[in-house]
């Protein structure tokens, strides 16, 4: 990478020889202005305004315009005569946390590359330094003719700058909040949470700019002579009062559609609706609904041919019943035998019948 700047960091008695690098890039498409009659370049020329003739880069100074609109010529000479220390020194003014920094002052970013062997030694000791003290460095240097205000960190093996806009550029947000006392609930705040949670983390090189990407297809399309098809435009719902609680809900769903969690659908609803019941798989591999169907008819055949021994069964029952009136007419047939057995022999038949009734009841 080329380097932009060349310079020193001033670490307290310490000098490290550095090259400063971009470590960003613009990636935007950039257009040209056209005559919409014939295709020409439209070009920006300067020109003086008293005598109205282009005017080249070498004839071009700078200077100062009063409140009155008196013009006080400023040339390169007269600036660097000014006590700058920080014309070639990155000068680290105070160590801080990182959390001390606020990101509205961040600018530019670059990086610190050792000039030469000397600076390994140093450069790896201010390194190693940022990393165990997990903190960043405040500095103050020069570029494209100012001063500035920067912060140095550590990216992998690498020291970083960051540009920082000064204190006083930072502008307070004064009119900028919404007017008004406007009341969150819970139930808002527990939807928004849900919402964080599912959406959760990113991959941060996994972005990229799909606007670009559609530009370069649009011009590689009309370069070929291809016809461009318009984009499905999307309903915004920019300037509609919408149900904030209904609103939460269906991103969260959306939200676990997109990572393809399961069970996105079921989500319990306030409008009291039902949610979608699916039936679950047996993993026996037993067949299910016609299936169980047929069964159940096949059970029923079953039963109705199973009848006819039921009737066998009530034959049975009655042949044990006329075996059992069998006996009772024995029973009887032998009692009325004994009996006249009594009436003629007397006392010993008494025993006799006695013997017979309990061999009868045997």
């Amino acid at each position: 990478m080329r380097s932009i700047w060349n310079g020193a960091i001033s670490f307290g008695l310490v000098s490290i020889p550095i090259k400063l690098v971009n470590a960003t890039e613009n990636h935007s498409i950039h257009f040209r202005q056209i005559h919409l009659a014939d295709g020409g370049r439209i070009r920006y020329r300067k020109v003086c305004e008293l005598d109205e003739e282009e005017v080249q880069g070498g004839e071009i100074g700078k200077a100062y315009e009063d409140a009155d609109g008196t013009m006080i010529p400023i040339t390169d000479e007269d600036l660097a005569q000014l006590p700058l220390p920080t014309a070639k020194t990155i000068e680290i003014v105070a160590f801080v946390p990182a959390d001390q920094i606020d990101p509205l002052q961040m600018d530019a970013a670059y990086y610190l590359s050792a000039n030469g062997v000397p600076a390994a030694k140093p450069y790896t000791l201010l390194r190693e330094a940022l990393k165990r003290s997990n903190k960043v460095a405040v500095a103050k240097y020069a570029l494209r003719g100012r001063e500035r205000l920067g912060m140095l960190r550590v990216v992998d093996d690498v020291i970083a700058m960051h540009g920082l806009l000064w204190p006083d550029e930072i502008r307070a947000p004064e009119g900028v909040a919404p007017d008004g006392d406007v009341t969150v609930r819970d139930a808002e705040l527990d939807l928004a949470d849900a919402l964080m949670d599912t959406l959760g983390e990113v991959d941060m090189d996994s972005l990229h700019d799909d606007y670009r990407e559609a530009v370069e297809e649009l011009i590689a399309a009309k370069a070929s002579g291809e016809t461009v098809r318009p984009a499905e435009s999307g309903d915004t719902g920019g300037g509609k009062v919408i149900d904030l609680i209904a609103a939460l809900e269906n991103s969260v769903q959306a939200a676990k559609k997109s990572r393809g969690e399961e069970g996105a659908g079921a989500e319990d609803k306030s409008d009291g609706e039902m949610a979608d019941v699916h039936p679950i798989k047996k993993t026996s591999g037993k067949p299910t609904g016609k299936s169980s169907a047929q069964t159940t008819k096949k059970s029923t055949t079953a039963a109705k041919k199973s009848t006819p021994k039921t009737t066998g069964a009530k034959k049975s029952t009655s042949t044990t019943k006329k075996a059992t009136g069998s006996r009772s007419t024995a029973k009887k047939t032998t009692t009325k035998t004994a009996a006249k057995k009594q009436t003629s022999s007397g006392g010993t038949g008494t025993k006799k019948t006695a013997s017979s009734r309990k061999r009868a009841s045997a």
